[in-house]
């Protein structure tokens, strides 16, 4: 099986979590980014469903798929291979991408790239492509430069990374150890009678409200936690600092200023994310940040994220809103490049591994 390694024409598949992303690229040029969302069936629930998540899959994978080649001009006979996310990410959704990539795989004889879901985030920053056109991207447009400390957020995911190689060499610093941030944005949410998602909602109630009227914690932030948690995150008591403020106004009947817990809670988040990104910068001496998931989304974020890290002569880059989200795009631009690099397919042994850690970027 000859593989074209100049300038590989990859599908790529994301089944992780409740969105439905088909991507196709051509090297390092997206051509198409469908994304079927499965939200507004969660919304009942005040958060995604597992079960729900894989069968909208099955029901999504199809059209998803017909309507990303049909946009990107080509027939699945002209691919050169299929990348498939197989981890981190729920179990029941994950298996979805993985059984339809590999019958892909087996029906249209191209190799199969099993790839690992946080480190396509990162490989989102690599594309270009009139699809870009429009999208609000705050990096420069120069090529990604190594290495580069990469802060992905998302509902399920809180991770700092060191990326010295796309392709060989992604090291966790640290992540969550409890709730993720867009977990947590979801819980406050609802604790100011807010609907589903909350990071949407709190960015909203936010802006009539002041960030700095309630201080509150940033979680593992003392010197002590900071000697063995630097890069860690904990969103847990800051969830719960909220819900007591809220609870002790309710008690004295007096009323809650939505406005003011929103901002400051997001300014809380916000602070303490960056504070450790840029600490892994300094430390490490690596000028170069790059955001990544879900709650980038968030305008308070990407605007303290672009004043601390001029002030501390850092380069911030993110990739267009559109491959921030979950999606195929940014999947099929990580098989891409271990196809450019050199690296063999995957076999069709590989399954969906729910915890997969991200320095195995090819499974």
């Amino acid at each position: 099986m000859t593989i074209n390694r100049a300038d590989p024409l990859v599908l790529g598949i994301e089944t992780s979590c409740d969105e439905t992303g088909i991507g196709i690229v051509r090297g390092t040029t997206l051509l198409s980014n469908t994304i079927a969302s499965s939200m507004d069936e969660h919304a009942r629930y005040g958060g995604v469903v597992p079960e729900i998540a894989a069968r909208a899959h099955l029901d999504e994978l199809v059209p998803a798929i017909n309507a990303a080649v049909a946009e990107a001009g080509i027939r699945l006979s002209d691919l050169d291979a299929i990348a498939v996310t197989c981890g981190p990410g729920l179990s029941g959704a994950l298996m979805v991408g993985v059984g339809a990539a590999k019958a892909l795989a087996v029906a249209l004889d191209k190799p199969i790239y099993a790839v690992n879901h946080l480190v396509g985030h990162v490989g989102a920053d690599l594309l270009q492509g009139e699809l870009r056109h429009g999208d609000t991207n705050t990096g420069d447009t120069a090529p990604l430069e190594y290495p580069t400390i990469a802060l992905l957020v998302s509902g399920g995911h809180t991770s700092l990374l060191l990326v010295r190689d796309l392709v060989s060499d992604v090291e966790l610093l640290g992540e969550t150890i409890d709730d993720a941030a867009g977990e947590a944005f979801d819980k406050v949410a609802r604790l100011l009678s807010l609907p589903y998602p909350g990071g949407p909602q709190i960015d909203r109630v936010a802006l009539g409200g002041n960030p700095k009227a309630i201080r509150f914690p940033r979680g593992l932030s003392q010197p002590k936690d900071m000697a063995v948690h630097r890069y860690d995150f904990s969103f847990s008591g800051l969830k719960t600092s909220v819900a007591r403020f809220v609870e002790q106004r309710q008690d004295a009947g007096e009323p809650v200023p939505i406005g003011d817990v929103a901002a400051s809670f997001r300014e809380a988040v916000v602070d303490i994310l960056l504070t450790k990104a840029l600490a892994a910068c300094a430390d490490y001496g690596v000028p170069r940040l790059l955001l990544g998931g879900g709650v980038i989304a968030n305008k308070r974020l990407r605007e303290v994220a672009t004043q601390r890290t001029d002030a501390a002569g850092i380069v911030l880059r993110i990739p267009p809103l559109s491959l921030c989200t979950d999606n195929g795009a940014m999947i099929a631009a990580l098989g891409a490049q271990l196809i450019m690099a050199g690296h063999e397919p995957s076999t069709l042994q590989f399954g969906a591994d729910s915890t997969l850690p991200v320095g195995q970027i090819q499974v």
